[in-house]
């Protein structure tokens, strides 16, 4: 029998607060970097994550309204967004055969090309930016986060929890 102590309970509010302040900044601090390193150029960091998201998913093929899903912009910013990727031949619309209502964005070749292309890009960044924490550190953090993002049930891209930026680039 072990005997529990503070740090098995569940945070207070000032430990919970900390560590949510301490993960706004890191993800503040990880994007400025991304976006000052050019790590999505020329697209967008929004731009890059739908192409992401449709390169992960069944055929390069996700319905709009699953792309909104789980992204920080609302339809109407998506849609904006995938009629800019639309113009520049990196996704094309069509119409969903299960719901003929429904607008299915998939990805073109040049799209996955693209994709591939900045993924490599990204992961050399993500591996720079993460070399101050060891491997197991690394693999610590993702567990953690993994378990909040579970606890959460915040959707993931494409609903593939096991799919990183190092087995989409590869």
């Amino acid at each position: 029998m072990s005997v529990a102590t503070g740090l098995d309970r569940p945070p207070t509010p000032r430990a919970a607060s900390a560590a949510w302040e301490a993960l706004l900044r890191t993800q503040a601090a990880l994007m400025a970097g991304f976006e000052a390193g050019g790590d999505f150029d020329p697209l967008s960091a929004r731009e890059y994550d739908v192409l992401f998201r449709l390169a992960g998913s069944p055929g390069g093929r996700l319905a709009m309204r699953e792309l909104v899903t789980g992204a920080l912009v609302s339809q109407p910013g998506i849609s904006r967004l995938v009629d800019r990727l639309t113009a520049a031949g990196l996704t094309r619309r069509e119409p969903d055969a299960r719901d003929g209502r429904a607008i299915v964005v998939v990805l073109t070749p040049r799209g996955r090309a693209l994709q591939r292309e900045l993924g490599r890009r990204h992961v050399r960044s993500i591996t720079a930016r993460l070399a101050p924490l060891s491997e197991r550190e690394a693999r610590l953090l993702q567990a953690l986060c993994t378990r909040l993002t579970d606890a959460l049930a915040v959707p993931d891209h494409a609903d593939r929890p096991d799919r990183t930026a190092w087995e989409d680039a590869s």
